[in-house]
């Protein structure tokens, strides 16, 4: 399973335990309170470490572009035909700014990255 599937069961799993422990608390119902908060806890903990394994894959991937030594931004006629430019540079990797990898780079706007100038 990835981890981004991984993480969407872990976030449905958190918000079941959540609902369950608001009508237990409603119910005045303690031991299942404390279970439920237990089991939260636990789920919370689960998560924030696949976030975090997410985000050291994403800050990996964008050291290993950003080490690429040519780069530049791409002209919008560029960005309409994309599949003419990939044909055109052998081992180009497009990066858009609004993707995990391009956050992790704080890229401003579309940029492609090569091992030749392009």
């Amino acid at each position: 399973m990835n981890l981004k599937q991984e993480l969407q069961n872990l976030n449905n799993r958190l918000d079941k335990c959540r609902n369950k422990l608001a009508a237990a608390k409603s119910r005045n119902d303690q031991p299942v309170v404390n279970q439920f908060k237990n089991e939260v806890a636990k789920l919370e903990k689960q998560r924030d470490s696949i976030k975090n394994i997410q985000s050291r894959q994403a800050n990996d991937k964008g050291n290993d572009i950003k080490s690429m030594p040519f780069n530049r931004a791409l002209t919008k006629a560029e960005q309409a035909d994309m599949g003419k430019l990939k044909k055109s540079v052998k081992g180009l990797v497009v990066v858009h700014p609004m993707t995990a990898i391009g956050r992790e780079m704080k890229i401003k706007e579309v940029t492609g990255f090569a091992n030749k100038p392009f």
